[in-house]
């Protein structure tokens, strides 16, 4: 996987289930036939939660094929909505939000990803979100976009 942020999805409202798009087309990132590490990051600018039954569940999914025709799976999935579907006891909120994610499952690689939102509930407007993958990085080292990085550095004097 590149150094670098892929955007997955661009901003905009998604009220019925829908696979992410950039620049009005299906966005899927071949990010190799090795084992990854990854992170999604997802920014959410606006969330629908009038009815307290509205769910929004971001997925980045993985598949052999490019087309995701088949051979579909869930490698990372992030739940919003109205408390009364998600549990807890609040609603989810605008935010940004970071999910770990390896392209293995079951002892298979999934070389293409996308990100998928499947909407349940009483939607009127929905949720509005960014949504980003990118590489794990060591304990100690950061990046949530391409203009931060942070790095820790320990110095022991004996």
């Amino acid at each position: 996987m590149r150094d670098y942020d892929l955007k997955m999805k661009d901003a905009g409202l998604v009220a019925a289930d829908a696979a992410g798009t950039v620049d009005g087309s299906a966005k899927v990132a071949d990010i190799g036939k090795g084992f990854v590490e990854g992170l999604l990051v997802v920014d959410v600018t606006a969330i629908e939660i009038a009815s307290n039954d509205e769910k929004y569940a971001i997925k980045l999914q993985g598949s052999s094929r490019s087309d995701f025709a088949h051979n579909i799976v869930d490698l990372a999935v992030l739940e919003l909505g109205a408390a009364e579907v998600i549990g807890g006891d609040y609603d989810s909120a605008t935010g940004r939000f970071v999910v770990p994610f390896t392209t293995e499952k079951n002892g298979y690689l999934w070389p293409y990803v996308r990100v998928y939102t499947d909407v349940s509930g009483t939607i009127a407007t929905g949720i509005n979100f960014v949504a980003y993958i990118q590489k794990h990085y060591p304990k100690g080292v950061t990046q949530l976009s391409t203009s931060t990085r942070t790095t820790t550095t320990t110095t022991t004097t004996v």
